[in-house]
This record gives C-alpha cells, structure tokens and sequence, in this order.
C-alpha cells in the first residue's frame, strides 16, 4: 500500500510537487501520467527516499518515507528511467552485487539472481558486461534489480522505454503478473500501456493532481454523454428523425458516404446503453446496419482533455518546467 498525502516539493521558488494527495491499494497497479515538467519523477524519486519532501507525508508499506526510511526502503524496488548500471560489470555480476546491498541473504542470493533474470528475459545476457547491453535490454536488467529483492512495493519510471514491441508485451504481461503480490506504480509515456496494465489512473499537471479514477469512469465523466457509430445503407433516405425520436437521444450527427452509405453519430444521455433500441430502429425502417459501436474517450484524449491549457499558460508552464529540471540538477549535483 502506498499513501500520499499533502506533498509538496519546492526547489527554491519554484514548486515541482504541489500538494498532491493519492493512494494505491495493496496489490494495485496504478498509472502516474503527466505531461514532461509536471512532477511525476519528483514525486517518485521522494517515495523512493532519494531526495526530501519540503512538505506532507507519504507512507510506503505503512512505513513513513521520512520517518522510517530504512524500512520502507527495504519494501521498494525502484526503476528509474535511467538504470543504474555499472557498465564493467557482467548482468549477473550486477545483479549479484545489488542482492547484497540489498541485504539478500547469501543462500539466497543465486537463486534470486536467476529467478529475476528468468523473469525479466536476460538469462542469455548473464555473462554480457552491462556497458555491451542495447538500451532495451540495460531497460530489462534495472527492471530485475528492481524486483531482485521481492518488495511489496515496485515504483516503475518508464519501464518499456526503448524495448520493442514484442519485449513491450513480455514486460507488460510480466508487470500484470506482479500485481496481487505487489503494489505498483507505473509512470509511462506509451498511454496504451497503461490502459491495458493498471487499474486506476492519477493524471499529474503541473505539480497538482487533475484527475484521479479508473480509464473508464474518466471517459464517461469528461465525454457528459454516450456516443454510438453507425454506417448505415438507407437508401437515400434521411436517418436522422427515426432516431432522434428514440426515447434518450440526443443528438444525430448524419456523414453522408459513397455509394449510398451514410456514418451517422449518435449521442445518448449519459448511463443509458441505446444500441438494442437504435438497431431496432435501423431495421424496422428496413435499412442495411453494416457498423454499430460505442465510440470511446481513448486515455490520450482525456490526458490532452486535462493537461492541454491556454498558450498563454502553456508558456508559464514551459517556465516552470524549465526551472525545475534546473533546480532539479543543482540538487542532484
């Protein structure tokens, strides 16, 4: 279980993490979305323990990150979005190396260190040094270090970056096969990939939370109402009063198309499925229904829906950002 709660992290003047309260389930996977400067990393890198809050509390497996750092650092596996790897070292000499600072203990450590290579795809890397690896498989092997150690907690910062499609589906499905057991947290640029990984979503916009709620009932609050699709053959004639006049409907949006055909959109009231009744109506008017679907919000609209601003803010938050990242460095440095 992880639980934030009133965070706030300021370099300076400049506020990256601004009260920000969420809380993820045990055994929950949850996507942490936001544009590039919106405090998703600061805020990882202040669960992880790697720099101080400048206000709030955060617990990690009812551990207190600042109070308790020791122990909620033994429940965390973390992946930042640049692994550390020590490029001299052979995977398995890493890996080995990282169980023991860990605290693995020693008549455990092989048999970890091979479980989380098998797990992550690397076993045919072991005895490649880690500066030889391409990116997606540097990407894998701070994955393995990640869950070396069998945290409860696993805080994942881009996790698919750089790997190809067909490593992008094992690391996904391996992530789906870790919830139960762990508690995730997955920040991630590919939006389809949280859609299909995580449960819930936060969705982070210049250091506040905008959004909190599962991908669907985001779409359904932000769309207000229901829409269905139809292409229809109805041989010239208008669809548009036959079903509008179905009981719910709202709007009809008629497309006219090639060779007799016709897209038509209709929106419904919100909470009400129409497609039984609007199909009813298709056929007893005797046209030909080649499609009837719901159209959804994909999660790319609701984030540019709830991050996507005036230009005139865009441009402050381009300042921002940029103070951050500055801010940022000098801290790291």
């Amino acid at each position: 279980m992880i639980e934030v709660s009133h965070l706030t992290k300021s370099y300076g003047s400049v506020t990256a993490v601004d009260d920000i309260s969420f809380r993820v389930e045990a055994g929950e996977i949850l996507g942490f979305l936001g544009p590039n400067g919106a405090g998703k990393t600061t805020t990882m890198r202040v669960l992880t323990g790697y720099m101080p809050a400048t206000e709030g509390r955060a617990l990690v497996a009812g551990f207190d990150v600042f109070e308790q750092p020791i122990e909620a650092k033994r429940r965390t596996g973390y992946l930042p979005e640049t692994p550390p790897l020590y490029p001299e070292m052979t995977v398995h000499e890493y890996l080995s190396f990282v169980a023991r600072i860990k605290g693995v203990p020693g008549g455990e450590r092989e048999q970890r260190v091979t479980s989380s290579m098998e797990r992550t795809r690397i076993d045919d890397m072991a005895d490649r040094h880690c500066g030889k690896l391409s990116k997606g498989y540097r990407q894998r092997v701070g994955l393995a270090q990640a869950i070396l150690h069998n945290p409860d907690v696993l805080i994942l910062d881009e996790p698919t970056a750089g790997l190809d499609p067909k490593q992008i589906i094992e690391t996904r499905e391996l992530i789906k096969g870790l919830a139960g057991d762990h508690t995730i947290i997955l920040s991630t640029h590919i939006l389809p990939e949280v859609s299909q990984t995580c449960q819930r979503v936060v969705i982070i916009n210049r250091g506040r939370v905008v959004a909190e709620d599962t991908p669907d009932n985001l779409t359904a609050r932000l769309r207000g109402a229901e829409t269905v699709s139809l292409e229809m053959d109805t041989n010239g004639a208008d669809p548009t009063p036959a079903l509008s006049a179905v009981d719910g409907v709202t709007r009809v949006t008629v497309t006219p198309g090639a060779a007799g055909l016709s897209r038509t959109e209709v929106e419904t009231v919100q909470g009400r499925d129409l497609r039984r009744d609007l199909a009813r109506t298709v056929v007893t008017n005797g046209w030909g229904l080649l499609e009837l679907r719901s159209m959804r919000m994909s999660l790319e609209e609701i984030f540019l829906h709830l991050t996507t601003e005036e230009t005139d803010e865009d441009e402050g938050g381009a300042d921002l950002a940029t103070a951050t990242a500055s801010a940022a460095e000098n801290e790291d440095a």
